[in-house]
């Protein structure tokens, strides 16, 4: 058994370091098999800064050379050397107590995946934007309906993969956030080993959020289409 976390990170200065603290906290009493992953993705703030302190052989610091989140989990996926990959964010919205549950969980069935969802009866999520809550509803029932899925959440960053599986969905085109859409319907149209669980998200508290609504809509759809016409061809 062992754990590769990925965390993504641009600006998030004020984040970082208490991510970390309480991640290490966290796998020091339930896995000791782990590495922590962390890409900056061109920061201009202290995060490397910050980052760099907590460098060890348990934390390895990497240094985004495409810009954008996609090229900073590619990246992740590519430098990771354990049996499962999880992805994390920097701003303390995903819960850690979901995390050892993910782990768990992927090990004791043998799945390819977990994915979790905020929208099941017993997920708790709190300070979800409005705006952003009915289009992340609309969007995610869309995309169940025209993939035939019991799936829910799909633009969920948080979940976690054997590394052998990601290895076999590449290459991951997305540039952004829609990597996040483009890996478990890769995982669904693949028909990958999966597991869906209810997991908790709060919003964030500190920094600013990298999620721009109007600037994603295009790439969203084209992550949508790509993968489509995938699941049509893999028929």
């Amino acid at each position: 058994m062992s754990l590769s976390i990925i965390i993504p990170c641009r600006d998030e200065e004020e984040n970082i370091s208490s991510t970390i603290y309480k991640l290490k906290k966290k796998l020091s009493k339930k896995i000791k098999n782990y590495e922590i992953i962390i890409v900056n993705d061109f920061s201009e703030d202290n995060t490397l800064k910050i980052c760099k302190q907590f460098s060890s052989k348990k934390i390895i610091i990497k240094n985004n050379f495409k810009k954008g989140l996609g090229g900073a989990i590619n990246l992740g996926i590519k430098s990771s050397k354990k049996k499962y990959v999880t992805i994390m964010m920097a701003d303390l919205s995903d819960s850690f107590s979901d995390l050892i549950k993910y782990y768990k969980t992927i090990d004791h069935e043998d799945l390819d995946a977990v994915m979790g969802s905020r929208f099941l009866k017993k997920s708790k999520i709190s300070d979800y934007p409005t705006k952003k809550l009915i289009l992340n509803r609309i969007f995610n029932y869309f995309v169940k309906i025209f993939f035939f899925s019991d799936y829910n959440d799909f633009t969920n960053a948080f979940k976690i993969y054997k590394r052998d599986c990601l290895t076999e969905i590449r290459p991951l085109i997305s540039e952004n956030f829609n990597i996040f859409l483009e890996i478990p319907l890769k995982i669904i149209t693949r028909k990958k080993n999966y597991r869906i669980i209810p997991i908790n998200w709060k919003n964030r508290k500190k920094g600013n959020t990298k999620f721009k609504i109007k600037e994603l809509g295009s790439k969203y759809l084209f992550t949508f289409i790509y993968c489509w016409i995938e699941k049509i061809l893999i028929k």
